[in-house]
């Protein structure tokens, strides 16, 4: 074989060799001394009114969101000014909502075991910087409603609500998370997330707790299965009569 046949052979052999070194140094992972990425912490439950976190039966009724048209703004309120949700009168609000206006006399309470309206809580829930106002009416009956307001070119819109027996609320995010304890034993909890003109429903579960197996505790006995169908349809807030004489004044505007 002449030299010039040897150089024209040898020169592929070259090319694929510096090729296949390449392609190992290209891998996937960290070259050495290459710091690894941050990890992402993903958010936890946290609750909007700690003193109601304990809950008893029966699952909480959800709107569904979808075929729903856009919700509409509440008449008989003013422009709101510039301190927004913030500086709105909460039996003002109550009376403007037709589902709740029976609601607005109740007295404010700031601790459970009463009938009456929790504290207001200001949450970002659409992302947007513009904390949307959450509302908790206790009744008598031990069933509680949460409606969720957001505020959009000087009106006010009711863009969640929700009813249950002592339902415990939280922000998971920018998500809310509803939870409530079932008849049946299981705990059901609804999630929901800004779509863009309400908060809809991104997830309905409903699970069990493991039983105790312990000597004495009924360990022969079979356990119920997890299950994740989702709730039966949506209750509403039952028909209720203010409070003849109510035991605080109406809120003022902070």
């Amino acid at each position: 074989m002449t030299l010039r046949l040897r150089l024209l052979l040898g020169v592929p052999l070259a090319v694929l060799t510096v090729v296949v070194l390449c392609a190992c140094g290209a891998s996937g992972g960290l070259d050495a001394g290459e710091p690894a990425p941050p990890v992402s912490v993903q958010p936890s439950p946290k609750p909007l009114w700690p003193g109601w976190s304990g809950t008893t039966p029966s699952a909480p009724g959800a709107e569904t969101a979808t075929k729903l048209p856009p919700p509409e703004p509440l008449d008989g309120l003013g422009e709101l000014g510039p301190g927004g949700l913030a500086r709105l009168d909460v039996r003002e609000l109550l009376r403007a909502d037709p589902r709740l206006r029976t609601l607005a006399d109740r007295p404010m309470i700031d601790k459970p075991g009463r009938s009456g309206i929790r504290p207001p809580v200001l949450v970002d829930l659409s992302g947007d910087g513009r904390p949307e106002l959450l509302l908790a009416i206790d009744l008598e009956s031990g069933r509680s409603a949460v409606v969720v307001y957001a505020e959009r070119g000087g009106k006010v819109y009711p863009v969640l609500f929700t009813a249950g027996k002592r339902i415990a609320v939280e922000v998971l995010g920018t998500d809310l998370l509803v939870r409530s304890p079932c008849a049946d034993g299981g705990e059901q909890a609804v999630r929901y997330h800004w779509d863009g003109k309400r908060m809809s429903t991104v997830s309905d579960t409903k699970s069990y707790r493991k039983p105790d197996r312990s000597p004495g505790h009924g360990g022969d006995s079979p356990s119920p299965r997890p299950s994740s169908t989702p709730s039966s349809e949506p209750s509403s807030v039952p028909p209720s009569t203010p409070s003849s004489t109510p035991s605080a004044r109406p809120g003022t505007r902070s």
